[in-house]
């Protein structure tokens, strides 16, 4: 992209060529684009690459003209073609570059973009030609014949938009490459049932195209074979196939899509305007492709035009977006209304667990100021074991065998790190190291933690009822836990005055409790659980040591690493009060080193020889190999 600008009594006009993803401009030397002027801010306004392009934000009080539209302070636009921009005293154009310059990608992200409002477009016709604006009929949402009529609308309305009429046209050639692309993500996707999910609606009756013609899915499943075999999607491994249709894809359509005849074309872009116009009018609109993938672990909707994913570690933008706000809000009401919780303006904010285990936290309005907000957290179908964490290099076999000894030597233990680091799994492996015939109370917010027990009583907060009462919280469940006769007491996260509750439980005879908690190091989680303390009683910090120093044995702390890969970065002993300082002592029983390999520091924990006596660990865990 090139800037071109000038000042108003200026005839002379310079061109800016644009590198990198972010471009500052305003009066501020440091600026990639400098504009010589007191009227203008030192920050003016800053360029952000996106997937479909570009977006401006306003950030002077004297605001822009943009386009002819006038923005204040705060606003922001995409930039999808040329537009002039008048910044008091200077005028600058912004020349984006042709389609043909543009890369594959950017070429995929802009058509993306052109998709989405015609799917806006050909969405509101249709509310208004079947009258959906009043509502859904959920009794029609499994009727036939109302599906049928429904999807002949769609054709309908489709055939005649401007921008379908050629079918040869840029738009409905990758209309047609996105029909072929999810045809092949759902094949692999569901390999060994891996795609199945409780907020994936996939199986309805309302997701099928009624209006399939047998010659047309016959020759849709000659060419995904064709595509997958030039792809190379015969691993075994689904989630390596998914990466690869992801990744090659398009490079691909651009040699087959002048190939295939034009019926063919036309019947694959219809086939994909049914089915996200029926996302969005009965399911999850474009989360339902996301929340189909396996290798998709989080998504993170953070307004209408952007929704982020992790997969493998890594945060990306999907590219996918909603055409409005009012459509998030009500998919969001669908979600949270499904596990009973509601949303509004008098409670704008929700945390839900759905049915498989999976987190969902919507904000909305007047919290969320961008726009409703989403992220959901997908759990895995399969619960992960520990020697799932040693294959995926998250600990070696010698630190597993340790913890292994730990939980079963009845020591408490803390497991720390900071979000998305993958504290829950860890504690749901630790459990599994738990004697089969001890009875286990877990305690948790929204309950997340997969228990492979028998004898486990599961308890989640409530929240207060539309009167003010009835709530819940962790610390009247810990209360009440301690009168039910557990062997262990399991708290999924320790984050407010409960924590004083979870100390004095381990310090009266439930030896082997479980908890985690968010700390950076295995030193703040010590500093950490006294504030923490501090918020239940006046107590003096001495006191909060010692409670702390004879309740924790062993704090495992997790870090998520550059590339993604989570990995336990530290364990360390709770060794007690210093007699001379009065400071925690935390020792250091494993260290992350240079290259990222957890390692013994050569120090034994205070109670080794109970493990060795119980015949739990052999000595040369703690020491390093040759």
């Amino acid at each position: 992209m090139r800037i071109w600008y000038n000042n108003v009594v200026d005839t002379q006009r310079r061109v800016l060529e644009v590198t990198g993803d972010r471009l500052r401009i305003g009066r501020d030397p440091r600026s990639e684009l400098v504009l010589h002027s007191p009227y203008i801010a030192a920050e003016a306004a800053v360029l952000l690459r996106r997937a479909g392009g570009w977006e401006i934000r306003v950030l002077g009080m004297n605001g822009m003209k943009f386009g002819g539209e006038h923005l204040a302070a705060g606003e922001r636009r995409e930039i999808q073609a040329n537009v002039a921009i008048e910044m008091f005293p200077f005028t600058l154009t912004l020349d984006m570059p042709r389609a043909e310059e543009l890369s594959q990608s950017a070429r995929v992200a802009v058509l993306d973009d052109q998709l989405a409002k015609v799917l806006g477009e050909i969405h509101r016709e249709l509310l208004d030609r079947m009258d959906l604006r009043r509502g859904i009929d959920v009794a029609k949402q499994n009727d036939h014949v109302y599906q049928l009529q429904l999807e002949r609308h769609l054709e309908t309305i489709a055939r005649n938009h401007k921008l379908l009429v050629d079918n040869t046209s840029p738009l409905t050639l990758h209309l047609a490459g996105h029909a072929l692309r999810d045809h092949l993500l759902q094949l692999d996707g569901s390999r060994d049932g891996e795609h199945s999910s409780s907020i994936e609606s996939g199986s309805a009756a309302w997701s099928r195209i009624v209006t399939t013609v047998p010659e047309r899915e016959k020759e849709l499943e000659t060419t995904s074979a064709y595509v997958a075999k030039i792809l190379s999607t015969d691993a075994t491994d689904s989630r390596l196939s998914i990466q690869q249709i992801e990744q090659g894809f398009w490079s691909a359509w651009h040699d087959l899509k002048t190939k295939i005849h034009a019926e063919f074309r036309e019947y694959l872009a219809l086939r994909r305007i049914k089915k996200e116009i029926k996302d969005m009018v009965f399911g999850y609109g474009p989360l339902e492709d996301l929340l189909r993938l396996p290798s998709i672990s989080e998504i993170m909707v953070v307004d209408r035009n952007h929704i982020y994913v992790e997969s493998q570690g890594v945060i990306e933008n999907s590219g996918r977006k909603f055409i409005s706000d009012e459509i998030v809000e009500s998919i969001i009401q669908r979600i949270v209304g499904k596990v009973g919780r509601r949303i509004d303006k008098s409670q704008p904010l929700v945390d839900a667990r759905l049915a498989d285990g999976s987190r969902v936290n919507a904000v909305i309005a007047p919290l969320a100021v961008s726009g409703p907000t989403l992220t959901i957290r997908k759990f895995p179908d399969r619960k992960i074991l520990i020697h799932d964490l040693v294959a995926l290099g998250a600990l070696n076999a010698e630190v597993a065998e340790f913890l292994r000894a730990i939980v079963l030597s009845r020591r408490n233990l803390i497991v720390s790190g900071g979000t998305g680091t993958g504290k829950t799994t860890l504690l749901n492996c630790l459990s599994d190291f738990i004697p089969d015939g001890e009875r286990i109370v877990t305690i948790e917010d929204t309950s997340e933690l997969q228990l492979a027990k028998e004898h486990v009583v599961r308890m989640e907060t409530k929240e207060a009822n539309v009167e003010g009462a009835g709530a819940y919280s962790i610390r009247d469940l810990v209360r009440n836990a301690l009168r039910m006769r557990p062997d262990r007491v399991v708290v999924g996260e320790c984050r407010g005055a409960e924590a004083l509750d979870m100390l004095q439980a381990m310090n009266t005879g439930h030896d082997g409790s479980l908890t985690t908690i968010h700390a950076n190091t295995a030193q703040d989680v010590a500093l950490r659980l006294e504030v923490l303390v501090q918020m239940a009683a006046d107590l003096p910090v001495a006191s909060i040591r010692s409670q702390i120093g004879s309740a924790i044995d062993v704090i495992v702390q997790l870090q998520r690493l550059s590339g993604g890969r989570r990995v336990v970065s530290q364990i360390a002993e709770c060794v007690g009060v210093d007699s001379h300082s009065g400071e925690l002592e935390i020792r250091d029983l494993y260290l992350l080193d240079d290259q990222n390999t957890l390692q013994p520091t050569g120090q034994l924990p205070t109670f080794i020889g109970e493990l060795l006596e119980g015949g739990l660990l052999d000595l040369e865990t703690f020491y390093e190999k040759e």
